[in-house]
């Protein structure tokens, strides 16, 4: 039995990891002035020091014959690297895919990036640029709810300041949860002029004032 099927899938999977959301897509994060996730890691950390974790994970699509047609990649990156010769964790988000919106992430891989900077007792360098595991407008739709007020795995993220250093970097527009990341970090940067922070995004604000005045009218009838 040969399982070269099988590991070519996995090759592929891999070069379609590294494309990210595509030329058009890096193109555009390009025009705006910034780096994709994948050359920001490769400009923190040490020269062929980093080891992805989940690299694999995302969303494939085959056609009858089960061969793979399509592939995107989960848009949260993470691993072990090394900064002046010393182990950390790097996380980031990768906003060439769904404008690294919760929705588009696997949100295993962000919760096991926190829990082994936390179990390993590491550095955890945070480059957040998206909503970075906060929930979105699509994310409420798709799941017919909101998980508010739980937050899977926050106990982790500040559990992690008691025992090693972490950096967060708001690398673009910040929202949500990921604007908690970079706030609840021992040393946060906010980079001028490509790089805002906020609490939700429009669409989410328009969304909730919607519901807001839904609620009012229902008081106002029910007395």
């Amino acid at each position: 039995m040969s399982w070269d099927k099988e590991i070519g899938e996995l090759h592929e999977r891999s070069k379609l990891a590294d494309a990210m959301g595509g030329p058009d897509k890096v193109a555009r994060q390009h025009e705006f002035g910034k780096l994709t996730i994948r050359e920001r890691v490769d400009k923190v950390a040490d020269a062929g020091s980093f080891h992805e974790i989940g690299k694999l994970a995302g969303v494939a699509e085959y056609d009858e014959t089960g061969k793979l047609e399509q592939f995107t990649p989960s848009n949260f990156v993470f691993g072990t690297a090394g900064i002046d010769g010393r182990p950390v964790i790097i996380s980031g988000d990768d906003f060439t895919v769904r404008g690294g919106s919760a929705d588009a992430s696997i949100a295993g891989k962000r919760m096991q990036a926190e829990g082994l900077a936390y179990e390993l007792r590491l550095p955890h360098i945070r480059l957040v640029d998206g909503m970075g595991g906060g929930g979105s407008v699509k994310t409420i739709e798709m799941a017919g709810r909101t998980y508010i007020p739980r937050v899977a795995g926050w106990e982790t993220v500040v559990s992690h300041l008691a025992v090693a250093p972490s950096v967060s970097l708001a690398l673009g527009s910040v929202a949500g949860i990921g604007a908690a990341r970079v706030a609840t970090s021992h040393y946060s940067v906010i980079v001028k002029d490509t790089a805002q922070m906020m609490i939700a995004g429009p669409a989410l604000v328009d969304w909730a004032s919607s519901l807001s005045d839904f609620i009012g009218s229902a008081s106002i009838m029910c007395g």
